[in-house]
């Protein structure tokens, strides 16, 4: 099935109602991120082995572990009796950077070109979220233009048998500085789905981005990984009173996540390398009318591998 893209800031899903027509599932994965197990030198820590620097970059990157584990996903994924819905991809889809060369741009496309043929063999739609490493930790126009012919819109909304589903571009709540207006086109965009939220039209409304905005507490301190205050905490509190009930992410290749309020914020490990104890896999999410559930799944195609579902 082709790779879906949202434009003018909506995502048609195939076969959905806009109104509640019972439960369901879908899947979401993070972080397959084709490239980066070759990156690591085979282990988290980048210049521990090859980095991206290096005079080999182009002729000896390669990605074969990344494209077995998401190979796996799809296999799992199309194996399953009941299909879910749809699966979506929280960012860091390809690892090489957009913003550094000539050079990195056509590894950067070698990766797009073997993610396109490894997920259009999923049997259900594939949703793509944008991660840091897919318009660089600063994002400029040109990447962000890269990203958008390639991928489609980076923030959009949709909706699946009457749940609300938003998606962010969480890197311009990172560095904006060189799209400021890009930025406020988004928040300003935000604010309106945020109003279709607050409407109470939908069942359940939820948030999907890259970055999380804390990791186990919404008080804890900053690193890498999350937001700084206040924008965390604004932006927590603004989602918990417009209605979103949880916040699906990825970006620390691990599991974790917490709670605000009544908001959950779920934190899904990678389909790509890890970072810590957890293994390559994704997060299938059951859909009830009163409820949202969800349970980390890992691959099959690991060693040792993961369990069948």
């Amino acid at each position: 099935m082709p790779i879906l893209r949202a434009e003018n800031g909506k995502l048609q899903l195939p076969g959905v109602t806009d109104d509640w027509s019972g439960e369901f599932t879908f899947i979401q994965a993070a972080d397959c991120q084709l490239g980066m197990t070759w990156t690591c030198g085979g282990k988290w820590g980048y210049g521990l082995n090859n980095g991206y620097d290096g005079p080999n970059y182009e002729p000896d990157c390669s990605w074969e572990p990344e494209k077995r584990w998401c190979s796996s996903l799809v296999t799992m994924t199309n194996s399953m009796e009941t299909k879910p819905k749809f699966v979506i991809m929280c960012g860091d889809l390809l690892d090489s950077w957009p913003h550094k060369g000539d050079a990195w741009l056509r590894v950067r496309n070698k990766q797009y070109a073997d993610f396109q043929k490894i997920f259009s063999k999923l049997e259900v739609p594939l949703v793509c979220v944008c991660g840091n490493h897919d318009v660089g930790n600063s994002p400029t126009p040109q990447t962000v233009a890269k990203y958008r012919t390639d991928f489609g819109d980076d923030w959009y909304s949709f909706v699946c048998n009457g749940v609300f589903c938003i998606v962010l571009n969480s890197q311009y709540h990172e560095d904006s500085s060189h799209v400021p207006q890009i930025a406020t086109q988004q928040e300003n965009w935000l604010e309106e789905q945020l109003d279709i939220v607050r409407s109470g039209k939908y069942k359940h409304s939820l948030l999907f981005q890259h970055i999380p905005y804390f990791l186990e507490h919404p008080n804890e301190d900053k690193v890498y990984y999350n937001y700084a205050q206040p924008l965390r905490g604004t932006m927590l509190k603004k989602f918990e009173e417009a209605g979103i009930t949880k916040i699906f992410c990825g970006h620390y290749h691990r599991n974790a996540g917490g709670w605000y309020g009544e908001m959950e914020l779920v934190i899904t490990s990678a389909v790509g390398l890890q970072q810590g104890g957890d293994r390559n896999g994704f997060r299938i999410v059951r859909v009830t009318e009163k409820s949202i559930s969800h349970e980390y799944v890992e691959l099959s195609d690991i060693d040792p591998p993961g369990k069948i579902v």
